[in-house]
This record gives C-alpha cells, structure tokens and sequence, in this order.
C-alpha cells in the first residue's frame, strides 16, 4: 500500500513538470488591427533637408579647412584669455560669458591673509584655463527654424547690435556681421585723446589695440584732429552702407584659401560693386602712412618700429599717434572707410609738420 501512494506521488510530481512545459510558451493571439499611416512630407521642405544644407559633410569640409588658415584658429594669442582684460576676445570661455551675460568673470586679489599687507597682494585670473578659438565659441544653437521668414541666424551666439565698450555707442552692421563687432572693437583702456589738453602716454600698447576695423568701418573714434580735410559723416563709407562684414569676408571660395571661413576677401566677389577690379588700398595710403610715422618718430612719439613712446605730448600729436595705431591695426590699408582714413591722415601729417 505505500509503495503504491509512493508510486502515484511520483506520478503526480512527474505530470506537473509536462503541464509547466507545455504552458511557459507563450501562445499567440490573432493579430491586431493596423494603426493609421502618419502624414507624408513634402521632399525638399519638410524632413532635414533644410539642415543638411549647412550640416552635410560637404559644407562642414569647405568651413573646417578654410578656417584652419584662419588667425582665429592659429597662434596662441588665445592664452591671453585667462585675465578678465582680454577674455572677452582672446578666449572661448570668456567670449561666452560676455555674449552671454554681458560681462566676464573678475579677476580677484590674493591677500594671503594679510588684507592690511598689499607688498605681497598676487592677481589670481578669472580663468584658470582656456581653450582656443573654435566652433563653438561663435555657435551655439538656432535660435529659429523657421528660416524662410526669420533669416538664417547660423546658430550664432550673438547677432543682435553691440554697445561699444569704448565710447558706448550702439552699432548694428546687420544680423550675422554684429558677431565680428564683439571683438573688432578698440578697447578701453585708452580713452581718445581730446583736441587741447596735453596727454599722458603711459604704455607701449597705447591704441585701440587690434581690433579697430568696425569702428573705421562706421567712421568713428579715430581722434578727429583740426585739419584743411573734412571728416565724413560717421555711417556713409560705401562698404558701410553697402556691403558687410560676411558679404566681403566670407563670401565662396576661389582657391581654398580664401572666403568662408578663412575671413580672407576673395577679391572676385569685390567685382560685383568694382567693375573695373577692386583697389587694394586707399588712395597714398602706404606713403602717408610712412609719412606720418617718420613725422613721429621725430617728436619722440613713435619708436621706429611703430611702437608707442611713454611720456606726455601735445593733444595734437597724441592725436596724431592714435590715429597712426588706428590705421595701422584696422589692418585694411584704408579699404573700410577710405575718406575717413584720407582724413586722419591728411590732418594728422598736418598736426605733427
């Protein structure tokens, strides 16, 4: 008798283990019902094709070897960046907090504890590294798709009009060209000297610094020493009223050396308003210039490497000297503005004779 319950036991146990394997496979069901198709788009217009006309590899091979030729993308001026003087220009990280916020990062004063003790007071940067001009220093992201009524803002941080930080004048050189305007700007540690009290030199970097080429543009802050030449109206410069930054400095490129984003002019495009081929200079400008400086170099104002000299001078030749700096870090041998640049130069050999 208990061999047969230990039998029927097994049996049991055995008839449980077909039951669990022929139940853990799922069993399917009749198949559901379709869902709706979407909404076909429209080649051409709907779907990324309006994205791969900047985005595709072909485009991105044009911009990327251009701008390898680039001042931007060569030398180290960007290690500049690391103080709060020169960040908003010469670095990435910089740059952005000032398109961003309107300002970058202070520097701060270690006082090593002893704040009544300044003899051992050391400058800590705002930055304790920085990265080299690049993509994503200018681009960020869209800030609209709808391109066809908006314009194109290439994903620019920063394209809207730009205050001045020298004189504060606001200047608006149209959507894409307001992002030069951030940097090409003089700076403001020099103020420009007025056209009667004495000035007091105080440094070799005396001068806008390198970046005075929207102002020469717009025909301002040059020092507007009393002379026989008038001075333009500030806005009328025909490349001002008629051209733009990116019309002329990132126009196609006609050998892979130029346009795009090599900011080299391709001075084919310069036919389209220059029928009879573009100048490549303003009018005299490398012998006024010459001029200019050798006036200089006598009154002890300029060395004769074109650096400026410390020490105090009559308005008129420190007028004279700033405007010799203006022209010569605008770097456009009087091409942005060529009636403003005649007259700085014409009435600056006339203030130093």
């Amino acid at each position: 008798m208990n061999n047969f319950k230990f039998f029927s036991s097994l049996f049991i146990i055995a008839l449980s283990f077909v039951f669990i394997q022929c139940t853990s496979e799922p069993i399917a069901g009749p198949a559901g019902q379709d869902g709706i198709d979407g909404v076909d788009g429209t080649d051409g217009v709907d779907g990324t094709a309006s994205c791969v006309a900047c985005h595709s590899l072909a485009h991105r091979e044009g911009v990327n070897t251009t701008f390898a030729l680039s001042g931007h993308a060569n030398g180290t001026s960007y290690l500049r960046g690391t103080s709060a003087d020169c960040a908003q220009c010469h670095g990435e990280e910089g740059y952005i907090d000032y398109v961003t916020t309107g300002a970058v990062k202070p520097n701060t004063i270690d006082d090593n504890g002893t704040p009544d003790d300044t003899s051992d007071d050391k400058t800590i940067n705002a930055y304790s590294s920085v990265s080299p001009i690049s993509c994503t220093t200018c681009h960020d992201k869209h800030s609209t798709f709808d391109f066809a009524t908006d314009g194109y803002d290439y994903a620019l941080r920063s394209y809207g009009p730009v205050k001045l930080v020298l004189g504060g004048e606001t200047l608006d050189f149209g959507n894409a060209s307001n992002n030069c305007i951030t940097c090409h700007q003089p700076r403001s540690s020099y103020a420009v000297p007025g056209p009667t009290a004495d000035y007091t030199v105080t440094s070799s970097r005396f001068g806008p610094h390198h970046g005075p080429q929207s102002t020469m543009l717009q025909g301002i802050l040059g020092a507007n020493v009393t002379g026989s030449t008038a001075y333009p109206v500030a806005g009328s410069a025909a490349h001002r009223k008629n051209a733009s930054c990116v019309s002329c400095h990132m126009g196609d490129t006609s050998n892979g050396e130029n346009g795009l984003h090599s900011w080299e002019p391709n001075h084919d495009a310069c036919k389209t308003c220059h029928t009879n081929g573009a100048p490549t200079e303003a009018a005299n400008f490398t012998a006024d210039m010459e001029t200019l400086k050798t006036l200089l170099v006598a009154k002890g104002a300029l060395t004769t490497s074109g650096s400026t000299v410390s020490g105090t001078f009559p308005a008129k030749i420190a007028q004279a000297v700033w405007n010799y700096k203006t022209l010569s870090e605008d770097n456009s041998k009087g091409i942005h503005n060529p009636n403003y640049t005649k007259a700085l130069l014409k009435n600056s050999i006339e203030a130093a004779q």
